[in-house]
């Protein structure tokens, strides 16, 4: 038995941590680089406490590219910055992840890309890095890669190394209370598909069975309110909590179907990530399922789709298909875009199915999946 485990060199959960952010980042450095699509009350909660250092505010608008990427070094050397400080979604973070990294390091940044680039190895670490999550999905406060876009290309690619890992990754659920329905629902799901990925892929990892399976268990429970109830904090905690065992659990094991489609699919359309997982994920599973019935009775992976809705569900007796059905009812019931809300239709198939097989998160799917069985799953998600 082989398995791996790296995460942050550092984490702090709880309700009102980012009030010890000051003292936290004057231990790293003297001019932090600040990037972030935000500008509300809580950027000013997190600027005041770093009055005693240089602050510069580099704003992001949407998911990284490979041009947002290479502007952002430019402003953090312009800066002379020391520290970066990655405060937001999944975007804000890898965007600050993949600056701290470029910074510290020589040659263009597609120079380390994979799949358009020539893929090299990041040798030199990066510019000490702070994620501060203010969404509960991503996971991406403990993972060594960021995503970026590369719109010349239409795909999605990963700029990839253990020495991405954040320095530190403070996660503060009252930073989510302001979020609105959708993207908690879109954010949630997208949790939620990145501890039920891991869990049922060909590759598990049994330290992060356990993170699964709480996580699964937190999320079931809490996303519906944290939906309706926005200011309930025990269930933005909860949420929060479920994001980063979602962080930790695909940083140390493999993903599936959902995000080899949603990888290719985000380079192609203008579609949030989370929001395509949330779209893709009841499809996703119930195809797994019935293609292991069909083709594989035996595999684990079923018994571990039978205890995936155990823990939704709550019922200790419910089968693999439930917790699909489950998921499908819920996505209804928090009233998730089809993919068809993106631009995307039939005649997109082709390309990306042929992506999509290509994917790296493909690989890690409980079960191979064919060419007609893509394309009858992005059918039922059109």
């Amino acid at each position: 038995m082989n398995f791996e485990f790296a995460t942050a060199g550092r984490i702090l959960f709880g309700s009102g941590v980012l009030r010890q952010i000051g003292p936290l980042a004057a231990a790293m450095g003297h001019s932090a680089l600040i990037v972030s699509g935000r500008n509300d009350e809580a950027m000013e909660t997190l600027q005041r406490p770093l009055d005693p250092l240089k602050v510069v505010i580099f704003t992001v608008t949407g998911e990284p590219t490979v041009e947002v990427i290479q502007a952002g070094v430019v402003a953090a050397k312009k800066a002379g910055s020391d520290l970066v400080i990655g405060f937001g979604g999944g975007s804000a973070i890898d965007t600050g992840k993949a600056i701290a990294a470029m910074a510290a390091n020589p040659g263009d940044l597609t120079d380390y890309l994979e799949v358009i680039g020539a893929g090299k190895t990041i040798s030199q670490s990066p510019l000490p890095f702070i994620a501060i999550p203010t969404t509960a999905g991503t996971g991406a406060e403990v993972t060594r890669n960021a995503v970026i876009a590369s719109p010349e290309h239409r795909v999605k690619v990963s700029l990839r190394s253990p020495l991405m890992l954040p320095r530190l990754a403070l996660v503060d659920p009252e930073l989510t209370l302001s979020l609105p329905p959708a993207v908690t629902a879109a954010t949630g799901l997208d949790a939620l598909t990145q501890l039920i990925e891991p869990f049922t892929c060909n590759a598990p990892n049994p330290l992060i069975d356990p993170l699964c399976d709480a996580g699964i268990r937190r999320a079931a429970g809490a996303l519906m309110r944290a939906c309706k109830e926005g200011s309930n904090l025990q269930a933005r905690e909860e949420m929060a909590l479920a994001s980063l065992f979602g962080g930790l659990a695909l940083a140390n094991a493999r993903l599936g179907a959902v995000h080899g489609i949603a990888g290719p699919l985000g380079g192609m359309f203008h579609a949030p990530h989370g929001a395509v997982c949330a779209a893709l994920l009841p499809h996703v599973m119930a195809t797994n399922i019935r293609v292991l019935r069909e083709r594989a009775a035996e595999s684990p992976a079923l018994l571990r789709y039978d205890q995936v809705a155990q823990l939704l569900t709550g019922s200790p007796a419910a089968r693999a298909e439930e917790g699909a059905a489950w998921i499908a009812d819920l996505c209804k019931h928090l009233q998730i875009p089809p993919l068809a809300a993106y631009g995307i239709g039939r005649a997109d198939f082709p390309e990306l199915i042929e992506k999509s097989a290509r994917a790296s998160s493909m690989k890690g799917n409980p079960v191979p999946l064919g060419a007609d069985e893509i394309g009858a799953l992005l059918e039922s998600a059109l």
